[in-house]
């Protein structure tokens, strides 16, 4: 098992995440249930049928092993800051520079959950709020299934 098939930078949570970009922006053998690479064959529909999956969702952990949560508003909505553990991968740059879109489940009620098991993830959606960062801070990556996060 590798930590990327295409991209060899030399960090292997940069190679996942380009890789995701990459089969989310295009809409390969592990054999775990759920790992990121099966997550990126099912998106690619490599896996399965055509389908209408368009997200990798994604769990980043800081170099202290803790789930990297970040934070956000949406537009004219400054007063409802709300924070995730979930990520889409919206692109990354040659610098390792990654701008990530924060996934949220619409009916939960809580703004700022305490660890990623707390956030509900039934619906998991784009929320539009995206935060820039620097992915030679990571050094592990969890991806869960591919969904549909984008209707």
């Amino acid at each position: 098992m590798s930590c990327g098939e295409k991209f060899k930078s030399g960090n292997c949570v940069s190679d996942i995440l380009r890789e995701i970009e990459d089969a989310q922006n295009n809409l390969d053998d592990c054999d775990c249930d759920t790992s990121c690479e099966r997550s990126i064959r099912d998106l690619l529909g490599k896996t399965s049928p055509a389908t209408d999956l368009d997200t990798v969702p994604i769990i980043l952990y800081c170099k202290d092993c803790k789930p990297f949560k970040a934070f956000g508003a949406r537009t004219n909505r400054i007063g409802d800051v709300f924070g995730s553990f979930f990520f889409r991968v919206k692109c990354i740059d040659k610098d390792n520079c990654a701008i990530l879109e924060l996934l949220r489940d619409p009916s939960d009620q809580k703004d700022d959950p305490k660890s990623p098991v707390d956030q509900d993830t039934k619906r998991l959606r784009g929320t539009g709020v995206c935060v820039t960062v620097s992915v030679d801070c990571f050094c592990h990556i969890t991806c869960l299934p591919a969904i549909n996060a984008l209707s």
